[in-house]
């Protein structure tokens, strides 16, 4: 190999020094005993057995979040990473808390999803890949409630289901297209009742957000049995409760559920739990992973999906309602070809120096950065460093973020992380950050109309002149109104490579409406999806799909991942 050769991410972590995960627990300050080994390098806590002293105070969290991003995303789990390691070479007591990777982006478009470069959570394959099986356990509980249901209309349909009127579909955590519209019972009486069904992708069911925002694992119960997957030919909902298996549903995730040990290049904590996607669905880790971390540690270092328009706002509106999470500080990645995108530069001549785009594009951040302001947080920017941006472009933006009254630093973390000194900087103003008064409050009531809380997401958010609602979002409102459920908030389901619903529209513009085409009460996740445009909660694969470069070695090593 020759010295110039820039090694991969998978090449990188696995030249990395790996320590056993008991070592890594002692670090955290987790007991031998609250361990459950998936082998030396991953483990699962215990949480009833952590014993922590009674005068910690919670640790402070950080939240990572982006502009909008381009198609391979900005760096923001690299950030992530490379933010706790240098706070952690600083001298802070630090953890991460992290979203498990999906398949479907895996093997699609982006490839790994564990940090990159020097900044990385490991080991990076296995994470990457099935992990500790939470993925699985989430698919199968979704997967089996649809089976009952489906069996119990087949067995006489005491609760008078519906098979026109479900809104629960079964899931698979890949991008498969021909699953989004199918047809189930075909083929005579002996195979069930013939109804039109779908596939979600997994990290898009409410499955996947109740064992989310599940404190612990009865109010997991009470949320699962919440969930509402149908209605009656009277059309009133009907519940998992009132099928009677969300303790079978509990069962299947009771394992799932504790949070997953790791660790980073560098030897720092990290819990990696959970994985809603951002665009449809609410874009955070677990809460017990999030809370878990704030008592172990005196600083929590976590991130939201995509862009603040989804992420970091659904943190902050659904996630932090739940619990006292709210961030203490925010940071808000950038890159310079994600500024040159929003300008209006084609992807293939990103790496091209253009100041005129980056001036053009940097109102996308503008937007970002304000839009954290309006829940009482003053942001940090991090400039996450490509080796393709030049001295000249990484300056003309720290000027940019200087005149604006913004603290910004150029973050090298992904050359020089792993305990290297590429974040100092940002961990320094991250730190003084932490240290600052902030006053965090929600952006509206949740006694305000669900019309309203869209209106006002739309308006202050994504800068728009207002909502447009579809009939049938318009009936489904109605129903909302009707059951009771209209106290929820809001999870916006929308593309993330723009402020509004058309994703070829990029900047910050100005002068639309955002569509909306139907809600779906999610009951147990306790928020109601908005879908707006185009969004899918089954994605495509890409025409050239990132599997395309994945195999494995002689010896079952992983090649290709990232």
């Amino acid at each position: 190999m020759s010295e110039d050769k820039v090694l991969s991410d998978l090449e990188i972590a696995h030249q990395a020094a790996i320590l056993p995960i008991e070592e890594i627990a002692q670090r955290a300050g987790i007991p031998r005993d609250a361990l459950e080994l998936y082998g030396p390098y991953k483990a699962k806590i215990n949480t009833g057995k952590l014993v922590v002293s009674g005068n910690k105070a919670p640790g402070k969290v950080v939240l990572v979040s982006a502009m909008s991003p381009t198609p391979a995303g900005e760096g923001k789990s690299t950030t992530t990473v490379g933010l706790a390691d240098s706070l952690a070479r600083a001298g802070h007591r630090v953890m991460i808390a992290l979203r498990e990777p999906s398949l479907g982006p895996i093997l699609g478009m982006k490839g790994g999803a564990t940090g990159g470069g020097y900044s990385q959570v490991l080991p990076m394959d296995d994470i990457n890949l099935h992990f500790t099986g939470d993925f699985h356990a989430i698919t199968s509980a979704n997967n089996a409630l649809m089976a009952l249901v489906d069996n119990h209309i087949f067995q006489g349909n005491q609760l008078g289901i519906d098979p026109r009127r479900m809104t629960f579909k079964r899931v698979l955590d890949m991008n498969d297209r021909a699953l989004r519209e199918v047809v189930i019972g075909l083929g005579g009486p002996a195979q069930g009742v013939p109804r039109q069904d779908g596939f979600d992708i997994t990290v898009a069911s409410e499955i996947m957000a109740v064992f989310c925002l599940a404190t612990d694992l009865d109010d997991l119960r009470t949320r699962l049995g919440r969930i509402t997957f149908g209605y009656t030919y009277d059309r009133a909902p009907v519940t998992v409760a009132d099928l009677g298996v969300e303790g079978a549903l509990t069962m299947l995730l009771k394992d799932a559920i504790k949070p997953n040990l790791v660790q980073t290049i560098a030897g720092t904590p990290a819990l990696v739990h959970g994985g809603p996607f951002a665009n449809i669905a609410h874009g955070c880790n677990s809460l017990i992973a999030t809370r878990t971390a704030m008592q172990l540690a005196d600083v929590v270092v976590t991130e939201a999906g995509f862009g603040a328009d989804l992420g970091a706002e659904k943190y902050m509106d659904i996630k932090a309602r739940i619990a006292d999470v709210a961030p203490c500080a925010v940071v808000v990645v950038a890159t310079i070809r994600a500024l040159k995108m929003q300008g209006g530069v084609p992807k293939e001549r990103l790496s091209e120096p253009d100041l005129d785009a980056m001036a053009a594009g940097v109102e996308n951040l503008r937007r970002h950065l304000r839009n954290v302001a309006k829940f009482g947080i003053t942001p940090v920017v991090s400039i996450n460093k490509f080796a393709t941006d030049t001295a000249g472009e990484l300056e003309w933006l720290l000027s940019w973020c200087a005149t604006e009254g913004v603290e910004a630093a150029v973050a090298d973390v992904w050359g020089r992380g792993g305990g290297g000194d590429g974040g100092d900087e940002l961990a320094a103003k991250v730190a003084a950050a932490l240290g600052a008064a902030s006053d965090f409050h929600h952006l509206y009531p949740l006694e305000l109309p669900v019309e309203d809380k869209i209106r006002t997401i739309v308006q202050e958010i994504y800068g728009a002149d207002g909502v447009e609602f579809s009939v049938p979002a318009l009936r489904r409102l109605a129903e909302i109104e009707k059951n009771g459920w209209s106290g929820m908030p809001v999870c916006m389901a929308k593309t993330q490579y723009s402020f509004t619903d058309d994703a070829s529209r990029l900047g910050a513009p100005k002068g639309f409406r955002v569509h909306v085409r139907d809600l779906i009460p999610k009951t147990g996740a306790g928020f109601i999806v908005a879908l707006t445009g185009a969004v899918m909660t089954m994605p495509g694969l890409p025409k050239e799909p990132a599997a395309m470069r994945m195999d494995v070695d002689a010896e079952g090593n992983p090649t290709g991942l990232f």
